[in-house]
């Protein structure tokens, strides 16, 4: 393998967890966790060893949570990026559009965005999510892993069989913003329906092929077709199971045999964990682009959002070690700058252009 340097191209992560961990760990004490040493897959050394350039922060909040509490959390979290940026201005930057994503970058700070993972987020109103939005939220996870009144989720069997009248309606206000519209964790009824109304390119901001690894977070491959149709983005992420067939069928046997041994039935006999590397993921970033083209691939690590990570991806120091296997594989500095965030800023932008087309439109007032 080629020695892993660190990309020359801005290198855009579209998910990482870290204000999450935070939460859990210190209750959102920046300090306390310890940005320069921090017991987590992410901290500003490891940031800047791997080559971020720039970060979609994901602002999680558990998906069980009642509506309103569940609004209320990601305010918080929300407030938790503002925070860190200001805790490390030297390093951080609060950004919302490519242009500033550009600019952080060439004054040599990471670029920090913000993401929602889960339309329980907006507790069913525009309201909500039009202020997600003036708070700095530049995409929208349509589901986590639990359905919503008006969207199926991956991981549980379908409901609707894809979004309401209302997702759709989300979907068109999310375009009116300029929000990205994000398809990871979605069924792929909410998937499909959603690119069939979206008049912006949309993005899944950490799945992998579902041709190759048969996970239901994964995406299909004519899902993958369309998205590629209409200026879309599928960031190849890292998560073990999502990588490996193997790996997934090893959990899924864990997790049964776990639920036997409280049943007091009889565990399965121990299976050796599969191993993950980097090949792996390089394995789920070639066949994305197989599918769907080199214009519609990127990063979605899932840093600090997963307890396992792949060998040689243990952290957020170790995107060279990608870089440096696709560069083996023949993948040349023009691709592998479009993979690390081009085409990424080049969706957004998309986004920006159709938002300032409808610039003086009325907002839809429309609630569940």
């Amino acid at each position: 393998m080629s020695a892993p340097t660190g990309p020359a191209h801005l290198l855009l992560d579209c998910h990482n967890d870290l204000p999450w961990r935070c939460r859990e760990l210190t209750g959102g004490d920046w300090q306390r966790l310890g940005l320069d040493d921090a017991p987590t897959h992410t901290d500003i050394p490891r940031l800047r060893a791997g080559g971020v350039g720039a970060q979609f922060w994901s602002v999680f909040v558990e998906g069980t949570l009642p509506a309103h509490e569940a609004v209320t959390a990601t305010v918080e979290q929300i407030d938790a990026v503002h925070r860190l940026v200001a805790t490390r201005p030297d390093v951080f930057e609060l950004v919302r559009t490519a242009d500033e994503v550009e600019r952080a970058h060439a004054a040599g700070r990471i670029a920090s965005l913000i993401g929602a993972e889960g339309g329980h987020s907006i507790a069913s109103s525009l309201a909500v999510l039009r202020m997600l939005h003036t708070l700095g939220v530049g995409y929208l996870t349509l589901t986590h892993n639990e359905h919503l009144p008006w969207a199926d989720c991956a991981v549980r069997p379908e409901n609707l069989g894809g979004l309401s009248d209302f997702g759709r309606a989300v979907v068109v206000e999310m375009n009116r913003l300029g929000m990205l519209v994000d398809l990871s964790h979605t069924s792929p009824g909410t998937m499909r329906d959603a690119l069939a109304t979206s008049a912006a390119p949309v993005i899944f901001t950490h799945s992998n092929a579902r041709s190759l690894t048969d996970h239901p977070r994964n995406v299909p491959d004519d899902v993958l077709t369309t998205l590629a149709r209409a200026g879309g983005v599928c960031c190849a992420t890292f998560v073990p199971s999502f990588c490996s067939d193997e790996r997934y069928a090893w959990e899924q046997h864990v997790e049964s045999s776990a639920q036997a041994q409280d049943a007091e039935q009889t565990a399965a006999p121990d299976v050796r964990m599969p191993p993950v590397g980097v090949s792996d993921v390089a394995d789920h970033v070639e066949r994305l682009r197989e599918v769907a083209g080199i214009d519609h691939v990127g990063i979605g690590g899932d840093f600090d959002g997963t307890s396992t990570l792949p060998d040689g991806l243990t952290d957020v120091s170790g995107y060279p070690r990608l870089f440096a296997e696709l560069t083996d594989r023949g993948w040349s500095a023009p691709e592998l700058a479009r993979l690390a965030g081009g085409n990424v800023l080049r969706v957004m932008r998309e986004a920006e252009a159709h938002a300032a087309s409808r610039a003086g439109d009325d907002p839809g007032l429309a609630t569940l």
